[in-house]
């Protein structure tokens, strides 16, 4: 079987991929299990010099790589250099914090010792996404092969690219072989992998259905997984919140990566007081945003990753409108670009509130105080992240127990950073990425007691 990666900008085959075989596939499972005894017996020290070794390889080929990320799924090439450099920052951070995380950990007991160690569980499959081809797979390498533990990606079939690089990436920096693969191969091969003996935990970044069809199959074969889904986050503005401030992070929530992200803002819930206010100056920032060409160093937006993408969004735009929301900007689709569209008046029902948008649809939502935003917020089957925008910042953490979803950001656009923890609730998934939690979930907790 063939693989094209397609620029989404303008159709050209970026490049073709030839599957693995069944043989090959087998071949690369069983390396990763044969390499993983000598790799987890080296000292967590030697481990992460060669992840500093890989993030400096990564900032020293930082345009290389960000080329193929804009030229595979059409992200602004600036964005694209950010992308990389954040990858970088991983690799450092675990390399510095690895040792730190994996220590023996002392509780006292009637034992004369009694403590907990983390020993790596052996090769953890990661099924990752396209929207950040990098940096979803950095996350979960970083951490995962400092633990002791050897790695497969199986990457989205778009950015084959990407994938083929990150690998290098690795062998550039003298990991041995085998520690980390890159495997090529259709989705409907998944499950076979998952069963196969060599792989002990599965972490998949995704849709909500790929996220099912993984934990039922894991389930089956009684493997660990991890599970970062999609998203509906609720930005939601109290009245006394700092609008013009507002407004800029609000763009950056909705509009990065063309809104094709998981913990991108897509409902904006705003207190009736300050709502036309908001809508008319997010709508002027909107407007004034430059599409384009991605590999273009003036582009802010870009076109959705593929036309299927597009597609969807521009039906979930209609059948809105079609229900009573006002179309106050944009709103039209040209293959793979959507135009930013700002729909007012959305409500409980529609697409735009009920559905993850994975573009740059920005939904209006006017709440009676913030009680009903509050109320608002929760009315969604996603749980990854909500911004709540004030200046009374000691309510608004008092409030955080109203939130049902993994993160509460006061005041900025819920991001990812190494240093914290990173997952969400209900049908956003479960597990933790990131900080010492994104460590402790793919290494096992084994308790010694020495009488």
């Amino acid at each position: 079987m063939e693989f094209k990666s397609i620029n989404p900008y303008n159709g050209k085959v970026v490049g073709s991929y030839t599957a693995h075989s069944v043989a090959e596939t087998e071949a690369m499972l069983n390396k990763a299990k044969e390499v993983f005894p000598s790799w987890r017996k080296r000292s967590v020290e030697d481990r992460s010099k060669l992840m500093i070794k890989a993030g400096q390889v990564l900032r020293d080929n930082v345009e290389e790589y960000a080329q193929m990320i804009s030229l595979e799924m059409g992200k602004p090439i600036t964005e694209s250099r950010t992308e990389v450099l954040k990858c970088a920052w991983v690799c450092d951070y675990y390399a510095e914090k690895g040792a730190e995380f994996l220590a023996n950990e002392v509780i006292k007991t009637e034992a004369q010792l009694s403590f907990v160690r983390h020993d790596a569980i052996g090769c953890v499959l990661a099924i990752m996404p396209w929207n950040f081809p990098f940096w979803q797979v950095f996350r979960f390498a970083a951490p995962t092969l400092i633990a002791g533990n050897t790695g497969i990606l199986k990457h989205a079939p778009n950015v084959f690219g990407s994938a083929e690089m990150i690998a290098d990436v690795f062998k550039k920096a003298g990991f041995p072989d085998g520690v980390f693969q890159n495997l090529i191969v259709h989705h409907d091969k998944t499950e076979s992998i998952i069963a196969h003996d060599a792989i002990k935990a599965v972490t998949l970044t995704g849709s909500e259905r790929a996220g099912i069809a993984v934990a039922e199959i894991s389930g089956r074969h009684l493997k660990k997984t991890l599970l970062e889904l999609g998203g509906n986050n609720a930005f939601i503005v109290w009245k006394d919140a700092d609008i013009d401030k507002t407004v800029k992070t609000a763009l950056t929530a909705r509009m990065l990566n063309c809104g094709q992200s998981c913990i991108a803002a897509k409902r904006f819930i705003l207190v009736e007081e300050i709502y036309d206010e908001f809508v008319s100056k997010f709508t002027k920032a909107v407007a004034a945003l430059n599409p384009g060409d991605p590999m273009d160093e003036k582009t802010q937006l870009g076109p959705l990753a593929r036309i299927d993408l597009s597609d969807q969004l521009h039906s979930q735009v209609i059948r809105s409108v079609d229900m009573g929301a006002e179309l106050l900007f944009g709103g039209k689709q040209d293959k793979c670009y959507h135009e930013p569209t700002i729909l007012g008046n959305v409500t409980p029902g529609m697409p735009a509130f009920d559905e993850e948008t994975f573009g740059p649809i920005a939904a209006m939502i006017k709440a009676k105080d913030i009680a009903h935003a509050f109320e608002l917020s929760e009315q969604s089957n996603y749980g990854l992240g909500v911004t709540v925008c004030t200046t009374n910042i000691e309510k608004a953490i008092e409030m955080a127990g109203e939130v049902s979803d993994g993160a509460y950001f006061i005041n900025e656009l819920v991001k990812s950073d190494p240093r914290l923890p990173f997952g969400g609730e209900k049908k956003s998934g479960y597990g933790r990425e990131l900080g010492k939690d994104g460590m402790m979930e793919f290494v096992n907790r084994k308790t010694i007691y020495v009488k």
